[in-house]
């Protein structure tokens, strides 16, 4: 998955996973490891894009100006935009995501997006050509709060304090609360040398966020050192702005003027500090600050509400916007592909399956198959949970009746038509046709990982007896490709056939083997023991290379089992040594039909004779 590089770019990719980055902290995720802040290309970080802490909490963007909390980026905590790269440059975005913020935010999506082209002027030091994009970006956002002190600290860096000092002005007596607004003003009166003003509001901050210590840095750098009675007797002491003295001036200050400010601080908890003013600062105290900050009429922004995720138009929300292009349903377990298209999980693995290439564009996916990342996108997921809940509830229960339909081991049971398979008997397989590979992950997702395995029949299709196979593991290769380890399980008759999404499939019932008692048991036993005996004297008188072929592909030969009856299926030492023996697959299918463990021991001890006579002397 492709990361942009701004903090609120809506990059393509299957994620899911939680974490402490929010809903859709799995779109940021990179493909490669951790991304080296450089390697981002992050603009300055503006006024507001702070995230965490006190300082951070106080220095974000004013409730009227942020998205809904599932849109909005888990960095910079505003609404989520694509890259501002030109479109052949640009990482690949979540196409459904993307045109849910153009249809559900149209202005403010296209407001953002001229504010992170504006970002990425500014980081370029294109300053006049960022500030026209700030101000058309202004013409289209609903709340202009943080556009406006963004646009009143490139003004300032541009030196343009006049328009800088307007636009503060406009933010502090609309935001009074606001410390950015505060801080934007102070950093345009110091611009023009206003040093006592721009004190002043430095205070406000320090009120509204006593917990603000870069902003501290700032006042003493711009002012301190002009408002000492000598400016030209500078002790080297107050000359560092990194000394002690330096650092505590205006915690000193603020301290002498707590009445001053107590309308602030009466609301800030914690807000007072303990330290007393020195002598040498006396003189400080007759500024005269205000205990109240003035608002006016006139250049006051509008008090927007705050944009909740409930106030977007039902009539905007549409199912069709989460249809998956595959089954034409609504998407249920969302997964998105590098190119930026989101498809139902399993919709997207049945076509992989067939081609390695995305549905829609044909982009190659085969790193993305190779990987099988395939992780839910949790932000398309909760916007159809919030928003689409009966039509995902009745999603939901046709995909519940389909697994309960697949979970079914007697009717529509998977057949997979290859080889003989026989009871406890190991068999691993190779799984490359795509209707097989469908059936394979069909059986781990029902949790059965059982299916059938059967002979090939030329009327039929397959034939009327087979045994069940469990899967003990399955290992996926790059190319789709898989090496399934099984066991067998138990036998089953046909009594149907059918077929499913391109597999057989049938209604069976299985078979056990009919018991017997009293006279026929004793007969049973000796019977059995006779022919284990037999066949252990014909296994012992192989070749060595033979027998090291054989225990290489199906293991040691089973012990005689005390109970001969114990197994429904019959002694395991007897299906290891009908697997081992030179018998076509047609003369084992006989045998494994076979209800009567008597019947299979007499077929078994002259299949023993015959070869016994036949081996060469």
């Amino acid at each position: 998955m492709e990361l942009g590089p701004g903090p609120c770019a809506l990059p393509a990719g299957a994620g899911a996973g939680s974490g402490s980055g929010g809903p859709c902290a799995e779109m940021l995720q990179p493909e490669r490891g951790l991304i080296r802040d450089k390697e981002l290309r992050l603009p300055p970080p503006p006024l507001g894009s702070s995230g965490g802490g006190a300082e951070g909490e106080a220095l974000g963007d004013p409730a009227c100006c942020r998205p809904p909390e599932l849109f909005a980026c888990p960095l910079c905590r505003r609404l989520l935009c694509e890259p501002p790269q030109p479109p052949a440059a640009r990482p690949r975005v979540n196409v459904v995501l993307g045109n849910l913020l153009q249809k559900w935010f149209g202005a403010e999506s296209r407001a953002r997006r001229l504010r992170a082209e504006g970002d990425e002027l500014r980081e370029r030091q294109e300053l006049p050509a960022a500030l026209e994009k700030y101000d058309q970006a202004l013409e289209m956002a609903s709340c202009k709060c943080s556009l406006i002190a963004q646009r009143a600290e490139l003004c300032t860096s541009m030196k343009n304090y006049q328009q800088a000092l307007h636009d503060a002005d406009v933010l502090c007596r609309s935001k009074p609360h606001w410390p950015a607004g505060h801080y934007v003003k102070a950093k345009a009166l110091s611009g023009l040398e206003r040093t006592e003003e721009a004190l002043k509001e430095f205070l406000y901050c320090v009120a509204l966020n006593p917990e603000w210590s870069s902003m501290k840095k700032e006042a003493q750098k711009d002012t301190v050192f002009r408002l000492t009675k000598n400016p030209s007797q500078e002790s080297d002491v107050f000359r560092s702005t990194d000394s002690p003295v330096s650092h505590n001036v205006l915690d000193r200050y603020f301290e002498d003027n707590k009445k001053s400010l107590g309308a602030i601080l009466s609301s800030l908890p914690g807000a007072g500090l303990k330290r007393k003013l020195s002598s040498d600062m006396r003189d400080i105290q007759s500024l005269d600050v205000p205990n109240k900050i003035p608002k006016k009429d006139a250049d006051v922004l509008p008090e927007n509400a705050v944009i909740t995720s409930s106030e977007i138009p039902t009539t905007l929300v549409d199912a069709s916007d989460f249809e998956c292009s595959l089954c034409m349903r609504l998407f249920y377990e969302p997964v998105t592909t590098p190119c930026g298209h989101t498809f139902c999980l399993k919709c997207l693995e049945r076509c992989l399956d067939h081609n390695p290439h995305c549905p829609l564009c044909k982009e190659k996916l085969s790193e993305f198959l190779a990987s099988r990342t395939y992780k839910k996108t949790v932000l398309t997921e909760e916007l159809i949970v919030r928003y689409l809940p009966e039509e995902l509830s009745e999603r939901k229960k046709v995909y519940e009746e389909e697994m309960k339909e697949l979970s079914n081991l007697n009717k529509d049971v998977p057949i997979f038509v290859c080889t003989m398979a026989f009871p406890t008997i190991p068999c691993p397989l190779h799984v490359f046709e795509p209707r097989y590979r469908l059936m394979i992950r069909r059986c781990m997702e029902t949790g059965t990982k059982q299916f059938g395995m059967c002979l090939a029949d030329e009327l039929k299709g397959f034939a009327d007896h087979g045994c069940i196979l469990e899967i003990r593991d399955v290992k996926f290769f790059p190319d789709g490709r898989s090496v399934v380890d099984t066991v067998g399980v138990r036998r089953f008759r046909v009594l149907s056939h059918g077929q499913r999404d391109g597999y057989n499939t049938a209604n069976i019932e299985y078979l056990e083997d009919k018991k017997v008692e009293g006279p026929e048991y004793e007969e049973l036993v000796r019977l059995h023991d006779s022919v284990y005996d037999q066949a252990v004297a014909w296994f012992t008188s192989l070749k060595d290379n033979m027998k090291v072929q054989i225990l290489n592909h199906f293991g040691s030969m089973p012990g005689k089992e005390p109970e001969p009856q114990s197994n429904p299926s019959g002694p395991a030492w007897y299906w290891w040594l009908l697997a081992v023996l030179p018998l076509e697959n047609r003369a084992q299918l006989a045998i494994l039909a076979m209800t009567s463990l008597k019947d299979r021991l007499i077929a078994i001890r002259r299949v023993l004779i015959f070869v016994t006579r036949k081996r060469p002397r």
